[in-house]
């Protein structure tokens, strides 16, 4: 076990325990400087000039950080009728988002259509039924060209096995309802997985090229993202290497661009890699047990709050924050540790035996990388609220920028008219 430093100075002089005391816990902490960072470095990734970065709202929904996403030049990638809600809220335009829907309604579809967006569909069937809506329409396709691959197999979204995309032996039938409808299509789109470190992911991208040889009408490209981030730093877990990355990026995009005859636009769509880091999720320590030989530290950390490591089991290093009237943390002697949740499920668990100090009620922990799927994915299970999010702004100041729910919150939809 090591004893990690505030290597991102996460907290801009700020407490966490100060945070925890004044906004509650749990707690969602976001850091505007690194979010504005990651967007940065995603937008400059590529020399090719047509070249632009389609925000996945999916990751994290909060609208200061979706407009600061806009902010710094990146546009949305959607994936229902609610994110389109959440974008426009956020100042997107239509034509600075993409529509990538799986299994939805006439109704969804129609909203889309109906706001001008750019709607890509990864099934014969939804064509077929975006056909009928938008007859004589410009349209989208995701293709599935057999390339995935990602840190569970819950997040693979390319290759056999999955449910999205089209594959390439269907393409016959693509060009059928294509000519039936009279649709455009104007771009293809693919995914294989999330936190995939480069090599991979570049694998992908040389085989959705391949396929996109054989439409001339395409107006762009989105090559997927799930760019990795370095969950495990306390282990001494390197970055991806951006720059390497997106210097084999350029020698496809290039290529691509020149024996096609034009410039297309050639999208990415990160959402893990711009969110995860600048987000830590504070929380509190309220009971300690041993159970045989087994020590756990109960948390109101609960899968509701966040659901990666129950869903994926997903790893996020966890950093102790104790008061100082307390004794000091012991790293010298650490212990091996269950950190749950107060769920009522045998599976809701923040960390499975790790090494840690040994814990005392009110310690505040922090789970680090969680801006990335974490509020997103909260729920009300057991009828708990979910928790408020905050801003460390760049003049270090803190701002609170989702109040956090109340018991009348959950009540409200469920009141007789």
């Amino acid at each position: 076990m090591r004893k990690v430093t505030d290597a991102f100075n996460f907290y801009q002089g700020n407490c966490p325990r100060e945070l925890a005391d004044t906004f509650g816990s749990p707690l969602y902490v976001y850091n505007e400087r690194i979010f504005r960072q990651r967007c940065a470095e995603m937008v400059g990734l590529s020399k090719y000039p047509k070249f632009a970065v389609n925000y996945a709202i999916k990751a994290n929904t909060n609208l200061t950080l979706l407009k600061i996403a806009r902010e710094e030049g990146c546009r949305a990638d959607i994936s229902s009728a609610g994110e389109v809600v959440a974008a426009m809220a956020a100042g997107f335009k239509a034509d600075e988002m993409l529509f990538v829907v799986n299994n939805v309604s006439e109704k969804e579809l129609s909203y889309a259509v109906e706001k001008g967006i750019t709607v890509s569909v990864d099934s014969l069937s939804m064509l077929d039924k975006l056909g009928r809506i938008n007859r004589g329409g410009r349209i989208a396709l995701r293709f599935n060209p057999g390339v995935g691959g990602g840190h569970h197999e819950k997040v693979v979204t390319g290759g056999d096995g999955t449910k999205f995309g089209i594959m390439p032996a269907y393409i016959p039938h693509v060009r059928e309802l294509l000519e039936k409808y009279d649709l455009k299509l104007i771009g293809i789109n693919h995914h294989i997985g999330s936190q995939n470190w480069g090599d991979l992911y570049l694998e992908g991208v040389g085989s959705l090229l391949e396929l996109a040889r054989q439409f001339d009408s395409l107006e762009f490209i989105d090559l997927g993202g799930g760019f990795a981030i370095p969950y495990h730093k306390q282990d001494g877990e390197k970055p991806l290497d951006l720059k390497a990355v997106g210097e084999k990026l350029d020698a496809h995009l290039f290529d691509f661009a020149k024996s096609y005859g034009k410039e297309i636009t050639f999208l990415i769509e990160p959402g893990r890699y711009l969110a995860a880091e600048c987000g830590v999720l504070l929380g509190t320590v309220h009971a300690t047990k041993t159970n045989g030989a087994t020590h756990y530290a109960g948390t109101d950390l609960g899968f509701s709050v966040i659901k990666r490591p129950t869903l994926y089991d997903s790893h996020h290093d966890i950093e102790v924050y104790r008061a100082a009237s307390e004794p000091p943390l012991d790293f010298a002697n650490p212990q091996t540790i269950n950190v749950v949740g107060n769920q009522c499920e045998s599976g809701d668990y923040i960390a499975r035996n790790r090494e840690l100090p040994p814990l005392y009620e009110g310690d505040v922990l922090g789970v680090l990388d969680a801006g990335a799927y974490g509020f997103s994915m909260a729920c009300q299970y057991n009828h708990r609220p979910r928790p408020a999010e905050v801003l460390i702004q760049t003049d270090n100041t803190p701002r609170i920028i989702r109040r956090r729910e109340t018991f009348e919150d959950i009540l409200v939809t469920m009141k007789e008219l």
